[in-house]
């Protein structure tokens, strides 16, 4: 392996309306929003993100994918990409010198505000304040991690924040990578067409949605909402805004105190 990566190890993907062809190499698309994933499986990607609002939008150029497949860039005949642990331990840690390589490779000739994350359970818990930030950037690049992690040096060499998408631990990086990714492009203008609806949204004003209802009137002896059905969009509003308030004070008491907090603080 020579410090001159193969120019086959990053790819761009967008999607296809035909069937078994959703992903194919294109070139990148100058000022678009762009995701860059570091992983050892690049065919994991687009997955769901290709699918519904957030597949259209790739297709129609609103957003971009591009992959850089780690294992490409591994020691070797082999291209082995991990060692085990300094001080002994369980697994297997990812080698400094080939994330270097296919991190390197993967923002050579990039511009702009790109933060530079790697999914790790003890990162700072995603959220929507967090997405909404991402979305207002040129982009995101992705380091997807597997087996115990990577190297410390990586991440100080770089500066590279890890975020982590729950209290859980998952195989890898890249469902994390691909629910992050979701939750950002949704938010990109012209995605999902309504702005309205990314507003009154879960988290988006600081407290869980309200419940929703829709046809038939009657269902299993359950009624819709009398308020829902009374046409009187002032009754309506104050329903659903209490209804999230009595929401999240019991689902969630950390949004409801914080929620509590900026009241007081604007009032």
């Amino acid at each position: 392996m020579t410090d001159n990566p193969r120019s086959h190890g990053r790819k761009s993907i967008t999607v296809s309306l035909k069937p078994r062809e959703l992903m194919t190499h294109n070139p990148r698309l100058a000022g678009v929003w762009t995701a860059r994933i570091i992983t050892l499986f690049p065919d994991a990607f687009p997955g769901v993100l290709g699918e519904s609002l957030t597949g259209k939008a790739l297709k129609d150029g609103k957003w971009q994918i591009e992959t850089t497949d780690l294992r490409q860039f591994g020691e070797g005949k082999h291209r082995n990409v991990d060692d085990t642990p300094a001080g002994g331990g369980a697994g297997m840690v990812l080698r400094p010198d080939v994330l270097g390589r296919a991190i390197d490779h993967t923002l050579h000739g990039t511009r702009g505000n790109l933060p530079l994350v790697y999914l790790s359970p003890r990162g700072r818990r995603f959220d929507q304040k967090m997405a909404r930030a991402w979305s207002e950037c040129d982009g995101v690049t992705m380091l997807c991690g597997r087996f115990e992690g990577v190297d410390q040096r990586v991440l100080d060499h770089y500066n590279i924040q890890e975020v982590s998408l729950g209290d859980f631990v998952l195989t890898g990086g890249e469902i994390a990578a691909q629910a992050m990714i979701d939750a950002t492009v949704r938010l990109l203008p012209s995605v999902l067409g309504n702005a309205a609806s990314i507003e009154d949204e879960s988290h988006s004003g600081g407290l869980l949605e309200h419940p929703h209802y829709t046809r038939p009137a009657e269902w299993m002896g359950r009624e819709i909402p009398e308020v829902l059905m009374s046409g009187h969009h002032g009754r309506i509003a104050d329903w659903r805004q209490a209804m999230s308030e009595d929401i999240t004070r019991q689902r969630r008491p950390d949004l409801w105190e914080a929620y509590q907090a900026r009241k007081r603080k604007d009032g």
